[in-house]
């Protein structure tokens, strides 16, 4: 095989793989955890370690970008992108369910409000940095 017929199969099954966590996604923005309803308490356990694990990552994802972190502006932009879309989830939730209780909307804040400050932050420091030549 080809290493270009290689590459054009791996982009073929990446693309494929897309397909369950976008629809997945899309899916539960929209219709919150009803779409998952009536669900076993086990399916409801597996889905929520799932995405604690995911959580897990992004901790550490961010983490990562501590030291350096004038050179991780493409990192941090990503995993902050992760939060903010989050946070807009969470906002649709919001406006069609109600107010959650305050730990959620205090995730709220960090995700629409703090997060973007710390990017915005961030670009300015990468910038800054990039400008001394260091």
């Amino acid at each position: 095989m080809t290493l270009r017929r290689e590459r054009t199969l791996l982009q073929l099954a990446v693309a494929l793989a897309c397909i369950v966590p976008l629809t997945a996604s899309i899916t539960g923005i929209a219709l919150g955890a009803r779409w998952l309803q009536p669900a076993p308490a086990v399916d409801m356990d597996s889905h929520f370690r799932y995405l604690s694990g995911l959580f897990l990552v992004m901790g550490l994802g961010f983490a990562s970008c501590v030291p350096a972190i004038e050179r991780k502006s493409g990192r941090l932009r990503l995993l902050g992108a992760m939060v903010v879309v989050g946070g807009l989830a969470r906002l649709v939730s919001l406006s069609q369910i109600g107010t959650p209780s305050i730990g959620h909307v205090t995730g709220l804040a960090i995700e629409l409000g703090v997060v973007p400050a710390i990017l915005g932050w961030q670009t300015r420091v990468a910038h800054l940095y990039r400008m001394r030549g260091e």
